[in-house]
C-alpha cells in the first residue's frame, strides 16, 4: 500500500499539466516542468546529470547530457554554432600530440553527438547504417575481384581505392 501511495504521489505531484491546472504548450515544456519538479523533490544540491546513468552507452550518455544542459538554456542558439564547434574540435585533434589524441578524439565524438541531438538523429541507428553501407560496398569490391580473377590484398591502394569508388556508383547509399 505505501509503495502504491508514494508512486501515486509523485505521478500527481509531477504532472501538474494533467492533474492540476498547469498549462504546458508542448511536450518540451512538459519534460522541462518534470525535471525541476523531480529536483525540487530530492532536496538536495544535486546536478541535473546526476541521475543520468553513468553505465549507458558511451553514445547515448553524451547525447543525454546535452538534452538536460539544454533544457536548462546551456546549448548553441542553432545547428550552425555546433557545426563550428565541431570545426574546431578537428582543428585541436589534429594539432594534438600522440598523448592527447584520444582526448580530442573524444571531443569530436561528444560534439558529433550533440549535432544529432540537435537534428533528431538517432546516433546507434545512424552508425549501424553507415556500417551497412561500408559492408555493402567492400563486399561488391570483394566480389568484383573474385569474378577478375584477381586477389584485393595484392591491389595497391589507388586500384583499392578504384574499386571503392565502383562500388559507391553500383551500391545504394
Amino acid at each position: 500500500g505505501d509503495v502504491l501511495s508514494s508512486i501515486n504521489t509523485k505521478l500527481i505531484h509531477r504532472h501538474p499539466h494533467v492533474f492540476g491546472s498547469l498549462k504546458v504548450k508542448d511536450a518540451e515544456e512538459v519534460a522541462l516542468n518534470w525535471e525541476a519538479l523531480k529536483r525540487e523533490e530530492r532536496e538536495t544540491d544535486a546536478s541535473i546529470l546526476a541521475s543520468v546513468p553513468k553505465p549507458m552507452p558511451a553514445l547515448g550518455y553524451s547525447q543525454e547530457i546535452q538534452r538536460r544542459v539544454a533544457q536548462l538554456g546551456f546549448d548553441w542558439e542553432d545547428i550552425r554554432g555546433v557545426i563550428d564547434k565541431l570545426a574546431e574540435e578537428v582543428g585541436e585533434f589534429k594539432r594534438a600530440n600522440s598523448q592527447q589524441k584520444a582526448q580530442e578524439f573524444g571531443d569530436l565524438l561528444f560534439t558529433l553527438a550533440n549535432i544529432a541531438r540537435r537534428l533528431g538523429i538517432d546516433l546507434e541507428s545512424a552508425l549501424r547504417q553507415a556500417n551497412q553501407k561500408f559492408y555493402q560496398r567492400f563486399n561488391y569490391m570483394e566480389d568484383v575481384c573474385r569474378q577478375r580473377g584477381v586477389n584485393l590484398g595484392e591491389l595497391s591502394f589507388d586500384e583499392q581505392n578504384a574499386l571503392w569508388e565502383e562500388a559507391k556508383k553500383n551500391i545504394e547509399g
